[in-house]
């Protein structure tokens, strides 16, 4: 069973925040594909089956800092490669994908929760959204919600990220990665 993990915050309120790209590409990735996603425990899940076997899509509902509390009681086993954990990332400009096959937390507590709940074996698609404003505290920054004219441009950014996890999914990380890590192409 794979598992695609979308790190965000529950409720209307973070909805178009920069926090919230995971949410963003799991709700892309169910509309895709079709799947309901529906309230069970401490997320929100859907499921599809296709030749690759089952493929559950995960929003914890526990909020960021404890998103791994949600997904541990999901897993039969520690973290692997079927594990694909998608979250922002400022260090990345905005729109920037990078994809791992493991790594550190880098500082992201939302991934930090996953490692300490799940184990440090799960690929990672980062999404960036760029860094805050001069003076701007990081926390304000990917918590404050989108203007209404850069979520366009916003969601063409979910949109590739989403092509990214279908891309790892169908082909592998080594392909995936090739083939999305680093800018959009202009």
């Amino acid at each position: 069973m794979r598992v695609v993990v979308g790190l965000g915050n529950p409720g209307p309120e973070y909805v178009w925040t920069r926090h919230n790209v995971g949410f963003m590409v799991l709700n892309t990735l169910s509309d895709r594909w079709g799947v309901a996603l529906r309230r069970s425990g401490l997320a929100v899940i859907g499921e599809r089956a296709d030749a690759q076997g089952p493929t559950v899509l995960v929003a914890p509902q526990t909020y960021m800092n404890r998103s791994g509390e949600a997904v541990a009681g999901l897993l039969d086993a520690p973290a692997d490669e079927d594990l694909v954990v998608v979250y922002d990332d400022v260090d990345l400009e905005p729109g920037a994908l990078r994809i791992r096959r493991s790594g550190g937390a880098g500082g992201h507590r939302g991934v930090e929760s996953m490692i300490e709940c799940c184990g440090a074996g799960f690929t990672r698609v980062r999404v960036g959204i760029g860094r805050p404003p001069e003076g701007m505290d990081t926390a304000d920054y990917v918590l404050a919600e989108l203007e209404e004219s850069e979520r366009a441009d916003w969601m063409n950014g979910i949109g590739r990220a989403a092509d990214s996890v279908e891309c790892l999914l169908d082909d592998g990380v080594q392909t995936a990665m090739n083939r999305f890590n680093g800018a959009p192409a202009s």
